[in-house]
């Protein structure tokens, strides 16, 4: 019979009657994970390491003979594909050194050589290039990659770069040898190649991502059996980025490599072309961190339109779908992005668009955020916009004005109250004539809304004087509610705007928000505003 736990009694009871306290054996060591911390700006994505570490070092490459530099060629290539483990930076240095020396004399020796790349050479290259270079990518530092800003964050550094370095020059410079054979790289650079060369766009380390990118150029540019490929394969990390993840390294890389493609397109674009424009590089706009990709998103979009016009409506709407609300800086992107949609579209296709943008383009004006604000009214400046207006002021100033009279009247901002002010004199300067009727209409419908809010105060006043005659009206607080009935703020956005109460005063059943400092320099300016004496 096992032995029973003994449990303590009462301390009440005796003391000899009492079961010794219960004595837990230590846990064991294989229980036990040891916890290192180690510098998280550099570290190794390398899980694993060659057995082969005893390097010996061989002879000089460029010095042997004609008859031994193709034996000797293979020999160090084989010689590079051992694996060492930088994380330890003080084992195997010896060997580490030889390698680094060999990976230089191969370099030298295929700049050097004329007609040094034999058919044997190949398959030794390729493998030499996928042992060192494909791995599993260690897991990620910053899983969440909208947290990341490259401006300001430091980025986490491959510990094995001496020795991947060296490995993507060579295979570049092997890619770049006049003597290079594509018929023959062909059996051994496949699509499994490509494939593993994109996953490791995922990489931390902008350096490797910097030499992924002109190596996957140079393969894209030599093998043309392979473009489809790649460009379907590049699609499907997009989608998996945008639809699965939202996380990923190298989107930036992609897309720079996709500007230089979309840039050799033929026009009319391909039915695949368009497909992927529409589905996939305008929904790139949706992830949270666009801000790490924007530029080279922007610039696709726009060699895209720049060869087909007619895809200017589609690609704006679908902008428009996937516009932030409360994002101000994705939305200051995007007005950055409109703004050179702007630049290359021609006046014919505009007219297609005009609606559509312009209302967007109102919302931003009357944004609470200055940022936004600010951005939309330096459209102002943009000359080329300008004279799409001059082409239809009567069509085009009754889509602007409101925004910009809103603005002017509400804005908390005194930067975007003078910018403002800016942008009714270049459209008074426009067409002056459309510019007065569309004011006059706009205090016409001010007018309108006074009107509204004095009948409204009429019948609480009707109602008041109704409830007062019940002989309960003694019993009852009845509650008050005030319009404000100004010339400065005319506008009804909500019982938040409506309510006029002290702000000391607790208002009983109307809601209200906080209330903002006031400014009489502002206030003053609006005042003399009145009129819009800027059109005189």
């Amino acid at each position: 019979m096992p032995k029973k736990l003994g449990i303590r009694k009462s301390v009440h009871k005796k003391k000899n009657s009492a079961a010794p306290p219960v004595s837990f054996q230590p846990k064991l060591s294989v229980d036990r994970i040891p916890m290192i911390k180690k510098d998280g700006r550099q570290h190794s994505s390398r899980f694993r390491s060659t057995n082969k570490r005893d390097l010996q070092k061989l002879p000089s490459l460029l010095s042997a003979s004609s008859k031994d530099q193709p034996t000797l060629f293979i020999q160090k290539v084989r010689q590079c594909c051992a694996v060492f483990d930088f994380t330890e930076s003080m084992t195997d240095l010896k060997s580490k050194e030889i390698k680094r020396a060999a990976l230089h004399e191969l370099i030298e020796y295929v700049a050097k050589r004329k007609q040094g790349l034999q058919e044997s050479f190949y398959p030794e290259i390729v493998n030499m290039f996928a042992v060192n270079l494909f791995r599993t990518l260690s897991p990620p530092e910053n899983p969440n990659a909208a947290d990341y800003d490259p401006e300001e964050d430091e980025p986490t550094l491959e510990a094995a770069w001496p020795h991947l370095q060296l490995v993507y020059e060579f295979f570049l410079r092997v890619m770049q040898s006049p003597d290079f054979s594509v018929p023959t790289a062909k059996k051994y650079i496949d699509q499994k190649f490509v494939l593993n060369l994109l996953e490791l766009f995922d990489s931390e380390d902008p350096r490797e991502r910097d030499f992924l990118k002109t190596s996957l150029h140079r393969i894209y540019g030599k093998f043309l059996s392979m473009r489809v490929f790649i460009r379907r394969s590049i699609h499907h990390i997009f989608l998996r980025f945008i639809y699965e993840t939202e996380r990923h390294n190298g989107i930036a890389e992609l897309l720079e490599i996709l500007g230089s493609i979309i840039n050799g397109f033929t026009v009319p674009l391909k039915e695949e072309h368009t497909t992927f424009l529409l589905k996939v590089l305008v929904p790139l706009h949706k992830p949270a961190g666009l801000s790490v990709y924007h530029s080279q998103l922007s610039y696709c979009i726009v060699q895209f339109l720049d060869k087909q016009p007619e895809l200017t409506h589609d690609v704006l709407s679908g902008m428009l779908r996937l516009w932030p609300q409360l994002n101000s800086t994705k939305e200051t992107l995007l007005l950055n992005e409109l703004e050179e949609i702007v630049d290359v579209i021609d006046p014919e296709d505009f007219v297609k668009v005009e609606d559509i943008f312009f209302k967007q383009f109102s919302k931003c004006i009357q944004s609470h955020h200055f940022q936004v604000a600010e951005r939309a009214l330096y459209f102002f400046n943009n000359e080329y916009l300008m004279s799409l207006i001059s082409d239809r002021p009567s069509h085009l100033i009754p889509l602007i004005y409101p925004a910009l009279h809103t603005a002017s009247r509400t804005h908390w901002n005194r930067g975007i109250s003078s910018l403002v002010y800016n942008a009714m004199k270049v459209l008074t300067q426009i067409d002056n004539d459309v510019f007065m009727k569309c004011a006059a209409k706009q205090e016409s419908l001010d007018s309108r809304r006074k009107q509204l809010i004095t009948s409204r105060l009429s019948k609480w006043e009707k109602l008041e004087e109704l409830a007062n005659k019940n002989p309960l009206a003694k019993k009852v607080t009845l509650h008050h509610p005030k319009y404000a009935v100004t010339d400065n703020n005319p506008n009804l956005h909500g019982s938040a705007r409506t309510s006029s109460v002290n702000p000391g005063q607790q208002s009983g059943g109307v809601r209200r928000k906080s209330v903002l400092p006031f400014d009489e320099s502002t206030a003053q300016a609006l005042q003399q505003f009145e009129g819009h004496q800027l059109a005189q």
